[in-house]
């Protein structure tokens, strides 16, 4: 019994040394030096202060700001500890009660869209912190921003536009836009009075 519990002790320990030690440390030392800011979480610095990542969606719910994806992450959503979809298929009551009742809220929210409501505006994503909306998503709130920042549709149209990320590699995904960069870039052209 001897002979077989020294070997295997040996290769434990080796093992735990090369796949919970070297392997990772060759990785994260790869990472940092190759890709350093995605190593680091894509985080958003502004003044100093970090205001998010660009990898994790947030909750905006003020009429002057771009509004993301719903969630399902967590009992009130965009809780990056609990990151899931609903799980409900299409025919499930629970679902067609919660998508009706977004449909509602976006309508009542953006009185001057009168087109069909994308569909990332009132389902939430896989994970429940997709960072991302269609542009199409965008545009459907543009008319309710520009209102509350008090700038012109025009202005708010083009600042999605410039924010507006093509497919990876042409071909890759959907076009999208990053509802927290858009949200700083609205910030930053124009601000809201306090």
């Amino acid at each position: 019994m001897g002979k077989q519990l020294v070997p295997a002790l040996r290769m434990t320990i080796l093992l735990t040394i090369l796949t919970g030690l070297v392997y990772p440390g060759i990785i994260t030392g790869l990472c940092q030096a190759i890709f350093p800011r995605q190593a680091d979480g894509s985080l958003i610095v502004r003044h100093g202060k970090v205001v998010g990542s660009r990898l994790i969606g947030q909750n905006f719910s003020r009429p002057e700001y771009f509004w993301p994806r719903p969630s399902a992450a967590g009992n009130d959503g965009y809780d990056a500890t609990a990151s899931s979809g609903s799980n409900l298929g299409p025919t499930n009551k629970k679902l067609i009660d919660a998508v009706q009742a977004r449909v509602a809220d976006f309508r009542k929210n953006n009185p001057e869209y009168h087109g069909e409501i994308p569909i990332d505006m009132v389902t939430s994503s896989a994970s429940g912190l997709d960072p991302d909306i269609s542009p199409e998503s965008a545009m459907a709130q543009e008319a309710r921003v520009a209102r509350a920042r008090r700038a012109r549709v025009e202005q708010i149209h083009e600042l999605i536009d410039q924010h507006t990320e093509g497919r990876d590699l042409g071909f890759l995904g959907e076009p999208r836009v990053n509802v927290l960069e858009l949200n700083l870039a609205l910030d930053d052209q124009f601000p809201t009075r306090k």
